[in-house]
């Protein structure tokens, strides 16, 4: 069972991670371990190009492994990100971007995980995501 819902998750954003909240990332599901967010695409979020810019990703991609490590160790405001590689695989043109988090590993000082963040509608891999979260 995870140790934070969703609903739990999303009031955090709003209250303590303001660049979330404007960005409107939101968690629809929260597993033990898991998280499944969405960022929904608004013009403030792309390129000249109308492609998400990759600052909007990373930080989806950094929410979403934050609420599964959440989702592992309870409310543990001070879990922070170490470390963060993404691999850009696609442009995302116009579109939700789906983020898929899971955790690979762990330990009692830090949380290593991998993101998937998918083009909505579609799946479409627009960049896979590694990242490790050092633990209070």
């Amino acid at each position: 069972m995870s140790a934070i819902s969703a609903e739990q998750f999303n009031a955090l954003l709003m209250e303590k991670l303001p660049m979330a909240r404007d960005l409107a990332i939101r968690a629809e599901s929260i597993g033990k371990g898991t998280a499944r967010l969405i960022m929904p695409f608004g013009p403030h979020l792309t390129r000249p190009v109308d492609v998400v810019c990759g600052p909007a990703l990373m930080t989806l991609a950094d929410v979403a492994l934050y609420a599964a490590v959440l989702s592992a160790i309870g409310q543990q405001e001070m879990a922070v990100t170490s470390n963060l590689n993404i691999s850009f695989l696609r442009k995302a043109e116009r579109c939700d971007i789906i983020a898929e988090a899971s955790l690979l590993k762990l330990g009692r000082r830090l949380a290593m995980g991998a993101v998937e963040l998918i083009a909505a509608g579609s799946d479409d891999l627009v960049a896979h995501v590694t990242a490790t979260y050092a633990i209070p």
